[in-house]
Parts: structure tokens; C-alpha cells; sequence
């Protein structure tokens, strides 16, 4: 099922991310630690990832995934990949049977020890839908005809400037990536309801359902190690220093997560929940948060 008949089916998704395995990594132990939320969460991106020259196999682990029943969302970046680089790549995901694209200018993704930056915004939107209108049509963009039709449910990555206005410029790619057919939005990660709600209002006016990005944190030290080496001000204070103070560090990171998670439900159509290589302990975060 992809995340377009998902959406009509549930009110509130929940879909999750991990990075390729890379060198050694066991691909099966990832499934095993993954098994524990099966049918808990709705979908399961993969980010793209390497890591002193090595790199993890997206696509492959999307078809791991989807062979243990997890439905896969096949995540890509634009930047740096000419079109036909990313009609292969797009080729080789709907192979592997996915269904679901999630897209970003670069790969930003936090997954485990990595972290790179990049904005959300600036998808080359001309690129991306140069190539998905020729694999709808079934055909490559050299005009070669291909097995059959492909269509993929797209998703594409947007910054909530934590409650400052989005720009024009913001705006008007927003719009574009709605032209392509974008048919959800996915935010950067949100801890201050307030300021998200005021980013919410702004975009109404595009009338897709918004994702919200929920980061789990289990120690002050995540916190401060993201603010200083991804964005100053990403962790806000408070919450830091609700993870220093409490003597019980895995109750503060549930209870943080679960409060998140109540404020959204009544702001948006759904979480993406970073887990920072904790897959093996998400399983009691939804249950605080009563996703079922």
C-alpha cells in the first residue's frame, strides 16, 4: 500500500526512517529490531548515506523492507544528480517494488552517527518532474519505452523556520513542488508547538497534508551535540534541560515525545519519527504516545 491510500484510509500516519546498512552493518538485525513496530507504523524511509567513501544500498534495504512487510519510502536527493542519474535510480526503486518517494535537495538526514546539513527547500523541481513525467508515460527521457507506467506517491521536505514567516521564494517552491505532485509536505524537526502552529497556518492555503518531524532525544548531550554541530537553536533549552535535571532519562525522552506527539495530532495529518539508532526502543514511544 502506498502512503497516498494510507492517508485516505487514517487520519493520522506515522512513518519512521533508518540509513542503509554501510560496511558491516547486518541488514537482517536491522529487520529483527524493526519487527518490534510492524503494522505500528505506516511507512519506513531510507535514506541515502556514506560514510568515509562507503555507501549504503537504498534501494536494496527498501526491498528488504518491503520483502518483511513494511511498506518502504525510497528517499532521494536532487542536487547533485543529473536527470539521468535519478531516472535510474527511480528505474531501480520501482524494480524493487516501492511505491513511495520521498525527495530533498541533498541528503540532510540524522540517522545514527551521521549528520550532514542541507536546506529543505530548492528541490530542483524543473529536473524532478522532467523525469517523472516521462516514467508516468512509460518511457525514459531518451524516449526508450520502458516495462510499464511507473508512479510513485511523492513526498518532498519543507523548513519550518520554527515560527518565523516563510519566505516567498519558501512559498512559491512549495507551489512548485505541488505542480510535480507533491502530495505531502515533510517538515524539519518540531519541538516548540507554538511557533509550528504559526508555520501551519501559513501553509493551509496549499491544502496538503503537513508531516511532522518528531526527534527522539534520550540525553541532554543529543540535544547539545545538534545545536552545535547542525543548527544553533534546533534543541531548545528547555529541553535540554528537561533531559539534565531528570533523574530518569529515558522517562523525560518518553514524556517529551509523548507530549509532542499529543500537541500534533491536533495540528497536522502525521509524525515522521527520528530515532537516532534507537529502532529497538521506538516500540515504547508510541506506546506514550498512544500510536497504536
Amino acid at each position: 500500500m502506498n502512503l497516498r491510500e494510507v492517508m485516505k484510509k487514517k487520519g493520522f500516519i506515522v512513518t519512521s526512517e533508518i540509513h542503509a546498512p554501510l560496511g558491516e552493518d547486518d541488514p537482517e538485525a536491522l529487520i529483527e529490531r524493526l519487527k518490534k513496530v510492524r503494522g505500528r507504523v505506516d511507512g519506513v524511509s531510507v535514506t541515502e548515506i556514506e560514510l568515509e567513501g562507503v555507501v549504503g544500498d537504498n534501494i536494496k534495504t527498501c526491498d528488504l523492507l518491503r520483502q518483511n512487510r513494511f511498506n518502504a519510502i525510497y528517499q532521494t536527493t536532487t542536487r547533485d544528480k543529473n536527470r539521468f542519474q535519478l531516472q535510474k535510480d527511480l528505474v531501480k526503486a520501482n524494480e524493487a517494488g516501492v511505491e513511495n518517494l520521498l525527495v530533498f535537495t541533498e541528503d540532510y538526514r540524522i540517522s545514527g552517527d551521521s549528520l550532514q546539513e542541507s536546506m529543505f527547500f530548492h528541490v530542483d523541481s524543473g529536473k524532478l518532474a522532467s523525469v517523472l513525467e516521462h516514467l508516468k508515460a512509460g518511457h525514459t527521457i531518451e524516449g526508450k519505452p520502458l516495462p510499464g507506467k511507473m508512479d510513485f506517491t511523492l513526498g518532498a521536505g519543507v523548513e519550518t523556520l520554527w515560527g518565523r514567516n516563510v519566505p516567498k521564494r519558501g512559498m512559491e517552491e512549495m507551489e512548485d513542488m505541488m505542480n510535480v505532485g507533491t502530495g505531502y509536505f515533510l517538515t524539519t524537526p518540531i519541538f516548540d508547538l507554538d511557533q509550528f502552529s504559526r508555520f501551519m497556518k501559513q501553509v493551509e492555503i496549499f491544502k496538503l497534508p503537513v508531516i511532522a518531524e518528531v526527534m527522539i532525544l534520550r540525553t541532554a548531550g543529543m540535544g547539545k551535540f545538534l545545536n552545535r554541530h547542525f543548527r544553533s537553536g534546533l534543541v531548545p533549552e528547555w529541553v535540554i534541560q528537561k533531559l539534565m535535571q531528570e533523574p530518569d532519562k529515558t522517562k523525560a525522552s518518553i514524556d517529551l515525545f509523548a507530549e509532542t506527539v499529543k500537541g500534533l495530532k491536533d495540528l497536522c495529518q502525521g509524525v515522521h519519527i527520528i530515532t537516532l539508532g534507537g529502532e529497538e526502543k521506538l516500540a515504547q514511544y508510541l506506546n506514550a504516545a498512544k500510536l497504536l
